[in-house]
């Protein structure tokens, strides 16, 4: 392109575009390397003034091509730039009904370039009103769809339309134009679309209005219509976890719920796998028999909830769910939810299980196993058994104990062979030994010293606190009393941690990590206390401020682990 061309263009300069076309008529005719004209620049940049003049001197400038068969229009609608946008629209207008300056067509009857700028498409098959809605221009679709109002349904290379991409951003205002609009549905066929129909895409992106607009907008058959997968959007809503969306699609077509997709599974099982606890909920409300549902494995969305590990979504389920046979569903292969959680190691789905009185830990699956010999299996290997699958064990051989007592099950693991398999495996528990040690030897020794040194001090003739009587100071020496004693209990248990150390982890660990923390509870309410008595009656407002603090610090450090700091971290 002309340097001087170029410069004029991205500067939208009118002045110098009208100079330069008088001294060569022809320079409009120059491109980029990319093959981009002065009036793709400008209308990428906004310079209306400039392509008002540039199509007056060359009108052909509004059907050209770039490297990537962009139009000048494209440029604008993915840029936003309304103004121009309108000028090309208008210009195209012009063109429609002028035959293009009077001047034979080069296009084919018919096609995109003979019907004008607004439905030409790029390389991608994408039309401008593609561009503006990818982008989320809604004022530039608008004007688009005015225009021409067909250009909502064009399908590009992907087989995605405009009102496809402005249901997945949102743009409720173009979705309600497109849909009002009325056209010719074009014959959906789900193996071309791997992202649905404009439906999906609006439950995609979690719009729950633009959502209501396509219900009421899309006829009673093709709410089931399905993706490639053969999801419909039902199965969307559950992965995105959107309990509004759930609800709307129900009370349109409660169907939705049964469809299964290539694996057979439900949208219940869909939830189950991505731990969408509230559009899990919802769909347990709208059609509570949809949990007896088993996909290809024979599997229903218990058995998912343990294999993909989603602890709060099993949690759900144990309490929405209420036949026993559900809870003790066996898949393809004879295994049950609780076989599932022992054979794949979900600790804390199998122990959330046996807590539920309908869990029948005596079921054998088709190989004769239950559920703690297949944690004895699991030992057998190679694999090294960590402490939890040990606490697991013993859970399961406890709860075996009291519910199987008539039944013929799998000999048991003697203790001290699981034991054996763990050798050379306790390095990290010799550094939770010493660390809970030195907490629990330095909350000891300062509680100890705090006892000698009272707040507020002695009374020289009586020798007694000279505060005891106050209920601050009751509470320092109580809270003092129960730091001290638990700090002790804890330093007195771990001395004996060697001596075995597995079962040390499965009895003891959790109480000297709990006494600790009562420890330090209270400890911080001593320091409370102890300030308050010396401080409150010369200066309040420290003394209430190093309350605020104290009382701050159990939520800031449960802020920050969450429910990890009630467990042993190892």
């Amino acid at each position: 392109m002309d340097p001087a061309l170029h410069v004029a263009a991205v500067q939208g300069s009118v002045a110098s575009l009208r100079k330069l076309a008088a001294e060569r008529p022809d320079i409009l005719g120059s491109k980029t390397p990319q093959e981009n004209t002065a009036l793709h620049i400008a209308a990428e940049l906004g310079h209306a003034g400039f392509a008002e003049e540039a199509l007056h001197v060359d009108h052909k400038l509004l059907v050209s091509k770039n490297a990537d068969d962009d139009t000048p229009l494209h440029l604008a609608a993915r840029s936003g730039k309304v103004s121009v946008v309108e000028l090309l629209i208008a210009h195209s207008s012009t063109t429609a009904r002028d035959g293009q300056t009077g001047e034979p067509s080069p296009s084919t009857p018919g096609s995109a370039e003979a019907q004008g700028p607004l439905l030409m498409a790029n390389k991608a098959g994408d039309t401008p009103l593609h561009q503006a809605v990818q982008h989320g221009w809604s004022a530039v679709a608008l004007k688009l769809l005015d225009a021409e109002p067909s250009c909502g349904h064009a399908l590009d290379a992907k087989k995605q339309s405009p009102l496809h991409i402005a249901a997945r951003e949102g743009l409720a205002d173009v979705v309600s134009k497109i849909v009002s609009h009325p056209w010719v549905r074009e014959r959906f066929v789900p193996s071309d679309s791997v992202s649905g129909t404009a439906l999906h895409q609006a439950v995609l992106g979690g719009h729950s209005r633009v959502v209501e607009i396509l219900l009421e907008a899309t006829p009673e058959d093709q709410i089931v219509l399905t993706d490639s997968s053969e999801n419909n959007a039902l199965h969307y809503a559950a992965q995105k976890n959107s309990a509004r969306v759930v609800k709307l699609l129900l009370n349109r077509k409660v169907e939705l719920a049964y469809r299964r997709n290539r694996d057979l599974q439900s949208p219940l099982h869909v939830a189950a796998n991505y731990g969408s606890t509230e559009a899990m909920v919802e769909l347990l409300k709208h059609c509570p028999d949809a949990a007896e549902m088993v996909d290809s494995k024979g599997r229903n969305a218990l058995h998912v909830a343990v294999t993909s590990g989603k602890v709060d979504a099993l949690k759900r389920l144990l309490k929405h769910v209420r036949p026993e046979e559900i809870v003790n569903r066996v898949d393809h292969g004879g295994n049950t939810p609780l076989h599932l959680a022992a054979a794949l190691s979900r600790v804390q789905s199998a122990l959330l299980l046996i807590k539920d009185r309908r869990v029948n830990p005596c079921i054998l699956n088709r190989e004769g196993q239950s559920a703690r010999s297949l944690i004895e299996k699991r030992g057998a290997s190679e694999e090294e058994m960590d402490t939890y699958e040990m606490y697991l064990w013993k859970k399961l051989k406890k709860h075996e104990a009291c519910r199987c007592q008539k039944q013929q099950l799998p000999p048991i693991a003697t203790y001290q062979s699981l034991r054996g398999r763990r050798a050379g495996h306790d390095e990290y528990f010799k550094h939770s030994v010493e660390t809970y040690t030195l907490v629990a030897t330095l909350i000891a020794t300062v509680s100890f010293a705090a006892t000698f040194t009272m707040p507020g001090g002695y009374s020289q003739t009586e020798g007694t606190a000279i505060h005891g009587h106050t209920a601050a100071f009751k509470i320092f020496v109580i809270s003092n009393t129960v730091a001290m004693c638990s700090s002790v209990v804890v330093v007195f248990c771990f001395i004996w941690a060697w001596r075995d150390p597995v079962k040390f982890k499965l009895d003891q660990l959790m109480w000297g990590h709990r006494l600790t923390i009562v420890a330090c509870l209270a400890m911080v309410v001593s320091l409370m206390t102890a300030v308050y008595i010396t401080v409150a009656p010369t200066a309040r407002w420290p003394a209430y401020v190093v309350i605020a603090i104290g009382a701050s610090t159990p939520a800031m450090v449960f802020l920050i682990l969450g429910k990890e700091a009630l467990y042993i971290p190892l």
